[in-house]
C-alpha cells in the first residue's frame, strides 16, 4: 500500500489551556491550509522554542547532544515521518541514513520535530493520519476527506458536548483542537 505523505511545517508553539503543563505544537500543512495541533511536554517545547528562535544555549540540551552524535558518527537525519494517531497520541519515526544504511527509528512526534528543526529535515505525515487530528483553515474541525458528503453536526453545544467527551476520555490533543474551533466560533 502506497500512502500519500504530506509535508508539514512548525508554525507556532502555544500553551495548552487543555492540559496544564503541556504546549500545543501547531504543524502546518506546507502546500496547504490544513493544521495540526499535537500536545507536547516542556522539555520539548523548550527545545523546538530555542531552535525557532535561533537560541544555542551554552551547553547542549538533549537533542542538540542527539544530533551531534549522529553528525559525528557520519549519519544524517533524512526526514521524520508521522506514522499513525491513537487515542489522540501521534507516533513517528525518524529515517537515518549512515553510509549506505537507512535506519528508522521510533520516536516520539515532539522529540522527533525538535530534531528534525535542529538538523533542517523535512517533517512529513501520511495523509490518512491527517485527516482526522486537522484543523481546517476556517477552524473546522476534523478536516473533511474529498468526497465525504456527510453532514456534520457542529453547533456550539455539539462541539462543547464533544470537547467534554474528550476531556473525560484524557484525549487532550482533541480536546486542544475542539477548543480551538469553540474559540474561534465565539469571536466570530
Amino acid at each position: 500500500m502506497n500512502r500519500k505523505k504530506i509535508e508539514l511545517q512548525v508554525s507556532s508553539l502555544t500553551n495548552s489551556r487543555a492540559q496544564a503543563g503541556a504546549y500545543a505544537l501547531i504543524l502546518t500543512e506546507a502546500d496547504g491550509e490544513r493544521t495540526l495541533p499535537v500536545i507536547i511536554g516542556t522539555s520539548e517545547a523548550q527545545a523546538i522554542a530555542l531552535e525557532l528562535r535561533g537560541v544555542n544555549p551554552p551547553r547542549p540540551l538533549t537533542h542538540a547532544l542527539f544530533a551531534s552524535v549522529l553528525e559525528a558518527l557520519g549519519a544524517r537525519l533524512m526526514r521524520v515521518l508521522i506514522y499513525k494517531a491513537e487515542r489522540g497520541i501521534f507516533y513517528a519515526y525518524l529515517y537515518i541514513s549512515s553510509g549506505d544504511i537507512i535506519l528508522r527509528v521510533d520516536s516520539r512526534t515532539s522529540d522527533a520535530v525538535a530534531l528534525a528543526l535542529r538538523m533542517k529535515a523535512p517533517i512529513y505525515i501520511y495523509e490518512d493520519v491527517l485527516n482526522p487530528a486537522c484543523l481546517n483553515a476556517d477552524g473546522s474541525y476534523p478536516c473533511a476527506e474529498a468526497g465525504n458528503d456527510e453532514p456534520e453536526e457542529d453547533s456550539l453545544e455539539a462541539l462543547e458536548a464533544a470537547l467534554q467527551r474528550a476531556i473525560d476520555r484524557e484525549d487532550y490533543e482533541q480536546a486542544a483542537q475542539l477548543r480551538d474551533q469553540i474559540n474561534l466560533r465565539k469571536t466570530t
